[in-house]
């Protein structure tokens, strides 16, 4: 393993993916004093404040010593990272590459391989949190990596996160993100199948809205989704398109270690079926395919 110990974080910070997470941790890190550029697979992008280039490559060149992959998917990684208009191909030995796309673990130990090839420091390091965390710098960040490039990039850790937790090695932070995911999933779908139940019971619909609000067993993240619910707002803080992929994920990973997770594995199948009706809708969306089989809701 190279030693980057004595490097420091550049005042640059280049992103490939500039969406609706990685704006927001742009914009905190703005604010503490960060120069931004960033890269969009789609071409889409550009404002006063952040400079975009038009390639993976041409983004890690410009950036100072540290770029950041926030991108949907495993497809979309090995597209933004590798080949010869890849980020890879465009940084040199001693930058820092920080992963906080939720991808396979799989994924992220090859990316860590492919840059430890090239004396580049590379972090898994997804993120627990939806928008309004990304916006308040309140994500909780999980890494996997070494100690010492987790220490070098615990600044930028720190503006766009309350807590950084080092899950192990490369691949850990993955694996950490699947298991959170797929536990906010299940939850989920409980509040939603219990609401589908007390609806097709004859219950009011406001008063157990209001009901499942007051209790402690449902989580202060769940109970979000419920408000939101109840007035069919689903404007999307995490997509369900983005959520069922991550099941689908964690069921191959689960698979491979031969781990059980029939609840889990159920949860997808609610998730795919609500993909296939409100992709680009929060996940919380769930709620409304269910109602709609009991209420005769639109």
């Amino acid at each position: 393993m190279p030693d980057f110990s004595e490097r420091g974080t550049a005042g640059t910070v280049g992103f490939i993916g500039f969406g609706a997470m990685a704006s927001r941790m742009g914009r905190n890190l703005q604010a503490a004093g960060y120069q931004i550029v960033a890269y969009t697979p789609s071409g889409k992008g550009g404002d006063g404040d952040t400079r975009f280039l038009p390639s993976p490559r041409l983004l890690a060149e410009a950036a100072g010593g540290t770029v950041i992959l926030c991108v949907p998917d495993d497809e979309a990684l090995t597209s933004a990272a590798y080949g010869p208009d890849g980020a890879l191909a465009g940084m040199a030995a001693g930058q820092l590459l920080i992963n906080t796309s939720s991808v396979s673990p799989e994924a992220s130990l090859a990316l860590a391989a492919a840059a430890g090839e090239r004396g580049i420091a590379a972090l898994d390091a997804p993120v627990s949190g939806s928008t309004p965390e990304a916006d308040a710098g309140a994500l909780v960040v999980l890494v996997g990596g070494d100690a010492q490039s987790v220490a070098r990039a615990q600044p930028i850790f720190d503006i766009i996160g309350k807590t950084t937790i080092h899950a192990g090695p490369a691949g850990s932070g993955s694996k950490l993100k699947l298991v959170i995911n797929g536990i906010m999933g299940v939850g989920l779908a409980a509040v939603a199948e219990g609401v589908c139940y007390g609806l097709a019971a004859g219950l009011e619909r406001d008063m157990l809205f209001e009901a499942l609000d007051s209790v402690a067993v449902i989580s202060p993240h769940h109970k979000r989704k419920l408000k939101a619910a109840r007035t069919g707002d689903f404007r999307p803080q995490f997509p369900t398109r983005l959520m069922q992929k991550d099941m689908r994920l964690l069921l191959d990973a689960a698979a491979r270690v031969a781990a059980p997770v029939p609840t889990m594995a159920a949860t997808t199948q609610l998730l795919s079926l609500t993909r296939r009706l409100h992709p680009n809708d929060d996940y919380s969306a769930l709620f409304a395919v269910l109602e709609s089989t009991v209420a005769n809701t639109p």
